[in-house]
């Protein structure tokens, strides 16, 4: 350690800050506090060693300079990012890259030394004035082989306090670790803020993400996306990292699912935005261990996974009493949640778009002063709340969390879940025929048709592999690869299922309803222990009708006709040639995704000729019956 750097920090830190430091000793996190303190140049500077005072004061601190402000619930506060600062930036998101790499058109990349540059400049200064705090986190259940130790810096509390809520505290790692920590750092500020503190700056909005130094910045934002560090800008670095190590970061809910004689088997989840994941995680019956990020590894020949965060960091559109009766609750009792641009009332209460109940007349909400029928600049109604509105809270306050989430060896995962919004190709729950078909059919042919509410213009289809295009720091082609050689050395590799909760008939009506995911998973779960058998079909294993008739009578207390099961069951044979078609065309541009796998072209290949035999068998659309015989 340079006798710079302990002169530096010495001087700069607050209180007892540097002999918090000094606990620690590791060399490399001096260098780097003690680089972005004299770069930024805060008044203050706060170091947080988790105890409950230290996080009382964040907390305290969001509330005294405005970023935060009480409602009428106890714990209950609210934050109101800019206007025009609602969602992840990705214009101006890069993954900063060496001259001569090259990650494929698909992934957004800036050359390394002039981003730095940039960043640099943009940081010079702009904590003047202001307090930065430093934190310590643990990505991943602490003294744990999935331990990932993580610093914050940040001049902004409220990113401090949501941070203290949806991650696990660090300090004790690094303590514990010491001088051989291995961490990711951030660097964040939310630069200049406007009256009703939000930020000034849009213009200079940078979310750099610096791999050779496992290293994110972020500036100019305040919207969580962007700048709660640990969250999806620290999967590319973890991403990087373990496809270096042989270990996987996905875009995956992790869930438990009780099966007979009290048994729990444990389902990850990949689904792109509007798609079901944090339904299908608070999933009525079973227990959720996270909703957003996984970390895998292999342990003892099977996959063990973690949910990286301790928290949700959730979107509150459409919450409601009767389809999320946990969430509900956790949102409408006393108890820390920092919710985020939504409607606050005269009276202190809250409102969103989908809550119970009638829409109040007025309020304060991300627009300013609100009223019905309020339009912005653009003439475009403003609703009460942000389509992407978001609420913050720990798990443990909610009563369906799954008593493994800190469990540092993880849980043991029995299959492993692929949905989008499809309204036309996929059958509501097939079983892929192996691990190398299902990465490939399932994961890295994943389509999401867009939604006239959101996007404007409905049923576009967006290629979105494992739902995780937009985070990947390597090429979509090694990403590929990595999945595939995962299952090498596993007893027994957790099944690969796909669900689509959106199939719709001809006439454009659901076949679908909302409670039948309970169902699919049920019947996931015996499939996972063997317990049912399944039909074999060109495109993978379906259920059969009788196990189906008697899954929904004993879930849903209902009903099921064959004539329902042939509808949502029927293999669509020109809707699954036309996919694979589009897949294929996809992959084999190699300035988007250099390095696909040649194994990928062969197994859709395969798929296409199974089709084809299919369909001058049966025709175009075929019932599952006629592959029993």
């Amino acid at each position: 350690m340079s006798a710079k750097a302990t002169g530096v920090l010495n001087k700069r830190l607050s209180g007892d800050g540097y002999e918090k430091l000094l606990k620690i000793n590791n060399p490399e996190l001096f260098e780097f506090i003690e680089k972005y303190v004299e770069l930024c140049n805060p008044d203050k500077v706060f170091v947080c060693a988790d105890t409950p005072a230290d996080i009382n004061y964040i907390r305290e601190t969001a509330l005294k300079n405005g970023e935060e402000n009480k409602l009428a619930m106890k714990g209950h506060t609210i934050h109101f990012d800019n206007y025009y600062d609602q969602g992840r930036d990705k214009k101006n998101t890069g993954i900063l890259v060496p001259k001569g790499v090259n990650l494929g058109e698909a992934i957004e990349t800036r050359d390394r030394d002039a981003g730095l540059k940039d960043i640099n400049e943009v940081l010079k200064g702009i904590m003047r004035g202001k307090e930065l705090y430093i934190l310590f986190f643990c990505l991943g259940p602490t003294n744990s082989e999935f331990s990932l130790p993580a610093v914050q810096l940040t001049d902004s509390a409220y990113v401090a306090h949501s941070e203290s809520l949806l991650y696990r505290p660090g300090y004790a790692e690094f303590v514990r670790q010491g001088a051989k920590a291995r961490f990711f750092k951030f660097v964040h500020s939310q630069g200049e803020l406007d009256e009703r503190k939000t930020c000034k700056n849009l213009d200079k909005r940078r979310i750099f993400i610096d791999l050779e130094d496992n290293l994110v910045f972020s500036t100019n934002t305040q919207y969580g996306g962007n700048t709660i560090g640990l969250k999806k800008l620290a999967m590319r670095l973890a991403i990087n990292k373990g496809s270096k190590e042989g270990w996987l970061t996905e875009h995956m809910l992790v869930m438990g699912v009780h099966g007979p004689k009290k048994r729990v088997t444990y389902f990850l989840g990949a689904f792109p935005s509007l798609c079901g994941k944090t339904s299908t995680a608070m999933l009525e019956g079973e227990t959720i261990v996270g909703d957003d990020i996984a970390y895998l590894r292999k342990k003892d020949g099977e996959v063990r996974a973690v949910n990286v965060e301790k928290g949700m960091f959730g979107i509150i559109m459409g919450v409601n009493s009767k389809d999320d009766p946990s969430q509900w609750k956790a949102l409408n009792n006393p108890g820390e949640v920092i919710f985020s641009n939504v409607l606050v009332t005269p009276e202190k209460g809250l409102h969103w778009i989908g809550k119970d109940g009638e829409v109040p007349p007025k309020g304060h909400n991300h627009s300013g002063e609100w009223w019905t029928g309020k339009k912005d600049a653009e003439g475009k109604e403003i609703k009460c709340s942000h389509p992407n509105a978001r609420f913050t809270l720990s798990l443990d306050t909610l009563d369906n969390l799954d008593p493994k989430l800190n469990d540092p060896k993880g849980v043991a995962v029995g299959g492993i879940v692929y949905g989008g919004r499809d309204s036309d190709t996929y059958v509501p729950v097939e079983e892929s025929f192996d691990w190398q078909h299902g990465i490939i059919t399932r994961g890295a042919s994943l389509e999401s048709e867009t939604t006239a509410a959101t996007l404007g213009k409905e049923g576009v289809r967006t290629f979105n592999p494992m739902s995780n295009l937009d985070f990947l720091s390597v090429p979509v082609g090694k990403y590929i690869q990595s999945n595939l050689d995962f299952a090498k050395g596993l007893k027994k590799a957790p099944l690969i299922f796909s669900v689509n909760y959106f199939l719709k008939d001809k006439d454009g009506n659901f076949l679908n309803e909302k409670t039948d995911k309970r169902v699919w998973y049920k019947w996931m779960e015996l499939r996972s222990h063997n317990e049912v058998s399944a039909i074999k079909t060109p495109t993978g294993l379906v259920p059969k009708y009788d196990d189906l008739k008697r899954l929904f009578k004993e879930v849903l207390k209902k009903d099921y006709s064959r004539e329902a099961y042939d509808k949502q069951f029927t293999l669509r044979v020109p809707e699954n040639l036309a996919k694979i078609d589009r897949i294929n065309k996809i992959y084999e541009n190699k300035a988007q995704i250099p390095d696909t796998p040649e194994v990928l072209f062969r197994v859709l290949e395969e798929q296409k000729v199974r089709l084809n035999q299919a369909k001058e068998k049966f025709g175009d659309y075929i019932t599952p019956d006629k592959f029993l015989s």
